[in-house]
């Protein structure tokens, strides 16, 4: 989509120098590219909205800026290391500003996250001992925990299958077999550390 809009921006430029027919731009980025996936109409206008940052007359000017703070801009024309230099100076966490967003939408975020956390925990404790004798959340939660340990499998023996299934230009599977068992064994070993960790932190060792 990204490369379309561009191939099309340089097309517009062209063609209708010195006039640069901003809302055919706009529609054709917003509507038919990106637009051309989403099937929500609110995130429609929320695309046409958000692309009348960058098709607008005022992105000539030396100083327009992307963002309110002024961190996002079009840098001056200049080499690969000068245009390396400038996105490399651009913050690793993105503020909700890059998104056209209200400061306020990573406190609204946060919040969230952090309920939907607590509701998840929440929805796991059980009933809690009562006078029927009945398990306590911990104990429940060590069990499980136990439980699912014992049933996940090892990891992929991938030396094993390396031997048995070697690279083979004739044969491609062979090779993405042994790739989708390192991806896996990472996944196992993440599960497995995960759920031996939940069962030391029951017990107050971690």
């Amino acid at each position: 989509d990204r490369q379309i809009s561009a191939d099309q921006l340089k097309i517009f430029l062209q063609d209708q120098d010195p006039v640069i027919p901003y809302k055919a731009l706009c529609y054709t980025c917003s509507e038919c590219n990106y637009g051309g996936r989403v099937t929500d109409a609110d995130d429609r206008v929320t695309i046409a909205k958000i692309v009348t940052d960058f098709y607008c007359p005022d992105i000539l000017k030396e100083d327009y800026k992307f963002s309110p703070s002024g961190i996002y801009y079009a840098p001056k024309f200049t080499n690969k290391e000068g245009y390396m230099d400038y996105i490399k100076s651009l913050p690793i966490n993105q503020e909700p500003e890059i998104f056209g967003l209200h400061a306020n939408a990573n406190l609204t975020c946060a919040i969230n996250e952090v309920m939907a956390m607590l509701s998840t925990a929440n929805s796991m404790q059980g009933a809690g001992s009562g006078g029927d004798g009945g398990k306590s959340s911990d104990e429940i939660l060590a069990e499980m925990s136990a439980k699912y340990l014992n049933e996940i499998a090892k990891p992929f023996d991938t030396e094993a299958a390396s031997a048995k299934y070697p690279v083979d230009y004739h044969e491609s599977l062979n090779t993405v077999l042994n790739q989708e068992m390192l991806r896996f064994n990472k996944l196992i070993v993440r599960v497995r550390s995960s759920l031996a960790d939940v069962g030391k932190a029951v017990k107050g060792l971690v």
